[in-house]
């Protein structure tokens, strides 16, 4: 979630609202169709796509952009690129979960990890992570992020966490994405959902502490929600919409996509009631998923002690991809099956 301000420039705030609404639309729009390099809270945001080291355009894009977006201007740019005595930044090591450890304990230690790596500042993501991407392809992705140890976003962190957690097959996961509205202006956040023993919690990074981990202590997936909610209220956001993905396979070397906004809420049309039920609703077609034997298959006994990282095991049987199957809030009929969307509509300036 980019920016220590809440909300975005005086021109997007004063749209008028037909505008605003084009606007968020065609926004939308482009994060279906992959484009990533989108506007959130009324501020650009940038993505690296040309790997690391970071080419010079990129480089020179992002300075500029701190810049723009930082109150000091050119001047903290220029303060930190003629320096000659930065201090040396330490490297996180990724936490040695041991098979003994809780589970609870072994998500807390990988959520002060992620918190460890530190919140990316700088508007531009430097990992390029594409949705439409199998799960192997993200995976190998997560594995580079913890070799740099570099700043992460939101969506970052959530590749990381299922990364992370692949070795824990009682441990279920999903997405979870947040769309919210503040000052004229909406703004996306995303962690990864967590189930263990029935109670839920999530993993994440965020600039508020209240907005990314939540311990898997709430009884059911609508209290998680709304715990989100009333944390986002604190921030004076309003919650606009609510995307919940399926349960993401353990299996790391899976060529299957992840589903990424089964079901779609919005809240305001729902109303608080029937928001409540569709969030039930959902939490019930993950365990019948998993209870039928099509959701993400866990991973195989001959698979090596070392749980570090995750482990490799060997390909289990794909599973459906039901993005057919998408459940819009109000409809009974399954939306319209489009090209999974590349990430980044889902950062969040709060």
């Amino acid at each position: 979630m980019p920016g220590g301000k809440i909300g975005g420039s005086g021109a997007a705030a004063t749209r008028r609202p037909e505008a605003n609404e084009e606007a968020t639309q065609r926004e939308e729009e482009q994060e279906d169709d992959g484009d990533e390099d989108l506007r959130d809270g009324g501020v650009p945001f940038f993505v690296n796509r040309g790997g690391l080291p970071i080419d010079e355009p990129t480089w020179e894009r992002m300075w500029k952009h701190v810049a723009k977006i930082h109150p000091e201007g050119e001047m903290v740019a220029q303060r930190i690129r003629g320096a000659t005595d930065l201090p040396k930044i330490p490297i996180p090591s990724v936490p040695a979960l041991q098979p003994s450890t809780p589970i609870p304990e072994r998500l807390e230690a990988i959520q002060r990890y992620i918190k460890e790596l530190q919140y990316n500042h700088t508007g531009t993501q430097f990992f390029e992570i594409k949705k439409s991407r199998p799960l192997t392809g993200l995976m190998d992705l997560a594995k580079e992020m913890t070799k740099e140890a570099l700043p992460i976003k939101c969506l970052e962190a959530v590749i990381l966490g299922i990364y992370l957690t692949n070795n824990m097959p009682t441990l279920e996961r999903f997405p979870i994405s947040f769309k919210t509205h503040f000052s004229g202006n909406y703004f996306r956040h995303i962690v990864l959902g967590v189930n263990f023993g029935g109670r839920y919690g999530a993993l994440g990074i965020s600039r508020r502490e209240e907005l990314m981990y939540k311990a898997p202590t709430f009884r059911t997936l609508s209290e998680l929600i709304f715990d989100y909610e009333e944390a986002y209220h604190r921030c004076w956001h309003v919650l606009k919409k609510v995307k919940l993905g399926h349960c993401v396979s353990h299996d790391p070397h899976s060529v299957e996509q992840i589903e990424w906004k089964h079901s779609i809420l919005d809240v305001e049309k729902l109303g608080r009631e029937d928001f409540r039920k569709e969030l039930e609703r959902h939490a019930r077609d993950m365990r019948l998923k998993i209870g039928k034997g099509t959701g993400p298959p866990s991973p195989t006994k001959d698979r090596r002690k070392d749980v570090s990282s995750p482990q490799r095991s060997q390909s289990s049987p794909h599973r459906r991809n039901s993005r057919g199957e998408r459940r819009l809030s109000g409809e009974k009929k399954p939306a319209e099956s489009k090209a999974m969307p590349d990430l980044n509509g889902y950062q969040i300036r709060v």
